[in-house]
């Protein structure tokens, strides 16, 4: 694993000698992405990016229709690179819903920057920017996928980290662990909460039928009925006791079994979770 950085560099590695098909790159350089599937509403899709293949599930709390979770996939230059966004607008259910449309189209406007970074920080302060006098902030977690070598570039803003699923070494793990440069600063904070913030973009490479869960807060805070919360580590329990096999599957398995923890105790938080599978080859 390794941090991406410099002004210059190639699409996801400086010292690759592989084709990465988009080449040597400048800052300000922009990719020409495409929604694939976006909103802040209930969802239970079937999704399918250059390499990958996923679930994606979103549920605002009740009553409500649209909440503060946004989902945003899009497939980007000449369909090698597919870039995923999930973020979780602070709140939930309708009372939000307006916060998060705004976000869902900042993400189209600004998704095209290349340098993910980069991304994160112009969305940080154009968030702030419109929500300054409501002071509203939301977590993301972006990352980018390039199918000709695996590799993974993942960012967050304050979003609870991502699970990986290793199928060669049949383990469960934290993306955001793996990281050996851990930012100690005001690096990675919630976008809308502090001007001039920076993000770090680290690089890793994934392999066939590896899994990648991407979730919001709901999920680890849903407590049982002795107001037990679930957490990273019970969280990690679950997933390692479902009976399916690690697939995109996964995402309803994993809904199903939350459920079961929180028994007749309500949600009441808006709950997002995307699957998504490497699967083999990539368009030519």
């Amino acid at each position: 694993m390794s941090k991406v950085s410099g002004s210059k560099f190639s699409a996801f590695d400086t010292n690759s000698t592989e084709d990465v098909g988009l080449g040597t790159v400048q800052p300000g350089y922009q990719l020409a992405c495409t929604e694939v599937w976006g909103g802040s509403n209930i969802a239970d899709e079937f999704v399918k990016l250059p390499g990958l293949v996923g679930l994606i599930h979103s549920k605002p709390a009740d009553p409500a229709i649209t909440g503060g979770d946004v989902y945003y996939l899009s497939i980007c230059d000449k369909s090698a690179l597919s870039r995923v966004v999930l973020a979780d607008v602070a709140g939930h259910g309708e009372a939000v819903g307006g916060t998060a449309i705004k976000l869902s189209k900042l993400l189209n406007k600004f998704i095209n920057t290349f340098d993910q970074s980069a991304l994160m920080r112009e969305l940080n302060e154009a968030f702030r920017s419109e929500n300054e006098d409501l002071e509203q902030y939301a977590t993301a977690a972006v990352l980018s996928y390039y199918c000709k070598t695996g590799e993974l570039i993942f960012a967050s803003a304050g979003h609870p980290p991502t699970l990986w699923y290793h199928r060669n070494e049949n383990t469960w793990d934290w993306l955001s662990e793996r990281t050996p440069h851990a930012v100690k600063s005001v690096e990675g904070l919630p976008l809308g909460l502090i001007p001039g913030t920076e993000y770090e973009q680290t690089r890793v490479r994934i392999a066939e039928g590896d899994l990648l869960i991407l979730y919001t807060d709901a999920i680890t805070e849903c407590a049982d009925e002795t107001a037990k919360e679930l957490g990273y580590e019970g969280l990690l329990k679950l997933l390692r006791s479902l009976p399916v096999e690690p697939s995109i599957a996964t995402a309803s398995a994993l809904v199903a079994a939350v459920e079961e923890f929180r028994g007749p105790t309500p949600c009441l938080d808006d709950q997002s979770v995307i699957v998504l599978q490497r699967t083999y080859g990539c368009p030519s």
